[in-house]
């Protein structure tokens, strides 16, 4: 069974206020290959979506091409 590509495990999202949120994404998959998600909402609020794509790289090693935006 083929699985379909993977999310990407970082996602920057601007909420209502104007601010830039990043949520940090795991893929796992059951044992029929379903991918289960869960996601966890970072606390930190940042001015632009450079200043969250930086937070992510630092804190959790992010690289090019893992960041998703909304």
């Amino acid at each position: 069974m083929s699985r379909a590509a993977p999310l990407r495990p970082f996602l920057i999202a601007k909420d209502e206020e104007g601010h830039f949120r990043l949520t940090v994404r795991e893929t796992r998959y059951n044992s029929q290959g379903y991918p289960l998600v869960s996601e966890k909402l970072q606390e930190e609020v940042f001015s632009t979506a450079a200043a969250a794509k930086a937070h992510a790289r630092d804190h959790f090693g992010a690289q090019a091409g893992q960041y998703a935006t909304k």
